[in-house]
């Protein structure tokens, strides 16, 4: 061991080396000093396990090339493309929302060029960011004005922040929701400088609990759409109507954090319980907050959609400023938001609606084709079979979709170190263990992608 440990050379001796002085010379002399380091460092800890350890050649062309390999893996992105084989159609760990190709171009385009971000083309005079996509978000959804953030969040935090810093917030005990992250309701009110009233029951809120509460430091009425949960049996909450005619008489603001955020009636696929933006606002709610990487299919955003005069004093505010949308982001969203106006078809353009209202046999004619290609590969096989797709994202729980999923199984390895594999890919793939197997769900993938997959089979069925 002690005989060993003295042959590891220094790190300086052998940057002198001139194998290795080439690759200082093809990278930096900094991460070639640290590749080393953490090369000899791994020898060192193996000789002290007592492990049988080969030293390389540290003068070799070899050992150089793998100095190289070494960087060039540290040099790779960290935020790369997958392939979302799970069956959850907006993953929040992969990214959410597939951008459509209209978006994409739009990003494309302006972040290679300057832009009229904050210029009046009109006037030439300064412009508002806010304005690109306003009148787009007020025709599809009946709002009078609108404001894009951030995030839903963001939007959350400022809609309260601008409407009830310092007074009260009555919410139902029902809707004090918790998403990803803890993001919990209640932490959020509080943060806004509002104090929250919570009225009703778990499971039980009557409009009476809503007006009891009121005094005169009330200041909104906020409901909660529990996107990610459902409260069933013993249940009832007062209608928007009713609430939004409480609001009026009352003189206070009704809002809504709607969390996801879509844009069409999906009831025709088995989606019911999702509320249309415009419906929520035709029913008198005054202010609405939605996102734009959910079931509307754009970039991360924060929608603020409602009441003019409202809005107007949430563009004064300073935090506005610290959460505002960049201009690659308000650049994708106007560009998917087009696409929900005639002529367009969005169920066709928009990606998350293709994969939530693809016909099942289309779905399974692309888990038939996976299949074929992996029947012939050695030592490994493929059975396709019916499965369960989600909309994922906080959205519709408990509501699934019809789906396909090829069901893989590698003789040489377990399930769990297929999986491993297969995300370790160059092409990362990402399925789910489901009845101790692998299972690659064909409504979250796309026809482009099967080549993909077909060779990360292919290469584990031949190594």
């Amino acid at each position: 061991m002690n005989s060993q440990l003295r042959h590891l050379p220094q790190i300086d001796t052998l940057l002198q080396q001139p194998p290795i002085a080439q690759v200082v010379a093809a990278y930096s002399h900094e991460e070639v000093r640290s590749a080393l380091r953490l090369t000899l460092d791994a020898l060192r800890d193996d000789i002290l396990s007592g492990a049988a350890v080969d030293l390389p050649d540290f003068t070799s062309e070899g050992f150089a090339r793998t100095l190289a390999d070494r960087i060039e893996a540290t040099r790779q992105p960290n935020l790369r493309p997958v392939i979302n084989a799970t069956g959850i159609i907006i993953h929040t760990n992969l990214g959410r929302a597939r951008l459509a190709p209209e978006a994409l171009q739009a990003m494309r385009d302006i972040g290679a060029r300057p832009s009229n971000l904050e210029l009046n083309l009109a006037t030439g005079k300064r412009g508002s960011r806010y304005d690109h996509a306003e009148a787009l978000i007020c025709q599809l959804t009946g709002a009078e004005a609108a404001l894009i953030v951030n995030n839903c969040a963001a939007a959350v935090v400022l809609a309260l922040m601008g409407t009830a810093s310092g007074r009260k917030v009555i919410a139902s005990r029902g809707e004090l929701i918790e998403i990803g992250g803890s993001f919990r309701l209640p932490d959020v009110i509080a943060q806004s400088g509002a104090v929250l009233k919570e009225v009703g029951a778990t499971n039980k809120t009557r409009l009476s609990d809503y007006a009891d509460a009121v005094d005169e430091d009330t200041a909104v009425l906020l409901k909660s759409h529990t996107s990610n949960f459902r409260i069933v049996g013993f249940t009832s909450a007062p209608s928007r109507t009713a609430l939004a005619q409480l609001a009026a008489e009352r003189d206070l603001i009704l809002m809504e954090d709607l969390g996801s955020g879509v844009l069409i009636d999906l009831s025709p696929f088995g989606l019911r319980d999702e509320p249309v933006v415009a419906d929520i606002l035709k029913a008198g709610v005054d202010l609405v907050m939605f996102s734009g990487d959910k079931l509307l299919g754009g970039p991360q955003a924060g929608i603020i959609a409602g009441r003019a005069d409202i809005i107007a004093g949430l563009r004064k505010h300073p935090l506005l400023r610290a959460l505002r949308i960049d201009k690659l982001s308000l650049a994708a969203l106007e560009a998917t938001l087009r696409l929900y106006l005639p002529p367009h078809d969005p169920l066709s353009r928009v990606p998350v609606l293709q994969a939530l209202s693809q016909p099942l046999a289309e779905v399974e004619v692309r888990a038939q084709k996976l299949a074929a290609s992996v029947e012939v590969m050695n030592g490994v096989t493929a059975s396709v079979t019916p499965s369960a797709a989600y909309v994922g994202g906080g959205s519709l729980p408990q509501q699934d979709l019809e789906s396909v999923s090829v069901v893989v199984v590698c003789d040489a390895l377990s399930p769990e170190a297929l999986g491993d594999r297969l995300r370790g890919g160059v092409v990362p793939i990402i399925g789910r263990i489901h009845h101790g197997k692998l299972w690659l769900d064909m409504r979250t993938v796309t026809d482009d992608e099967l080549p993909d997959i077909v060779a990360a089979l292919g290469a584990i069925a031949t190594s």
